[in-house]
């Protein structure tokens, strides 16, 4: 017999979603990729579509825990939680959120490797296995200043359309996810991709590029390797198990 269905319970799931914001910070963190106190994470709100979590201006990822997570509208408005917002990133994921269906959450960086990537014209390239399996699902959006202008909102939905990565060109990375799982998940294939782009272009010989007809198979199977319906790594899910064991085991505290 099938087990009954779990009654959803708000209030277990948004403490749920703020330890896996937490969690995310920590592991931003532990893989250096952070920027002092700048770039942000959010996921949704459980159950709704007008509020998202975000981790306050002010604390370094290491420090970020379940409690000191901030709840805020679409407009950047507070409306639970103690401290200050990052402006920018208001803009950029209340734009996500309100935008994207799918986007339950979001990570966004500013690592050196990525911020290497984007600086590059042709940004990312479909050089290695590690590059295609993300390579077909990213979008750009091009450097307008410091994002703080509610305008550039549209453009960047625009610009991501039905993509689930972004290279902000001169600027960073940014992923979403329909868990926080998948987001990170996502973000780490792409950086890591991006690690390996510089790794082979810093030796400095020729690259050997890969015919049309083998990207384009590489990137359907990167589709039944991590696409929404794959089974073998479904959704970042055995990832994120994964990386919760190595977060309690080498920085715990982050449910707290």
């Amino acid at each position: 017999m099938n087990a009954p269905a779990t009654a959803f319970d708000p209030q277990t799931a948004l403490q749920a979603a703020r330890v896996d914001l937490a969690a995310a910070c920590r592991l931003v963190h532990l893989f250096g990729w952070t920027d002092l106190l700048a770039t942000h994470i959010s996921i949704r709100v459980p159950g709704r579509h007008d509020r998202y979590l975000i981790n306050p201006l002010g604390l370094l990822f290491e420090e970020v825990t379940a409690s000191s997570i901030l709840e805020v509208d679409l407009d950047g408005k507070i409306t639970a939680g103690e401290g200050d917002l990052n402006p920018a990133g208001i803009v950029i994921h209340g734009a996500i959120h309100a935008g994207v269906p799918h986007a339950e959450a979001v990570v966004h960086l500013h690592s050196r490797d990525g911020v290497a990537v984007a600086t590059q014209e042709e940004g990312l390239l479909p050089l290695t296995q590690m590059a295609l399996m993300v390579h077909g699902q990213i979008a750009y959006h091009d450097f307008q200043g410091v994002v703080l202008d509610e305008h550039e909102r549209a453009g960047l939905l625009a610009n991501m359309g039905d993509k689930h990565s972004l290279i902000l060109r001169n600027h960073g990375t940014l992923t979403v996810g329909r868990t926080m799982a998948e987001a990170f998940a996502r973000i780490w294939r792409l950086e890591r991709a991006c690690r390996f782009q510089l790794a082979a272009q810093s030796a400095g010989v020729p690259l050997r590029q890969l015919p049309e007809d083998v990207i384009t198979r590489t990137h359907a199977q990167a589709q039944v390797l991590y696409g929404a319906q794959a089974s073998f790594m479904p959704s970042g899910k055995r990832e994120w198990a994964a990386l919760r064991r190595k977060l309690d085991r080498e920085l715990p505290g982050y449910a707290d």
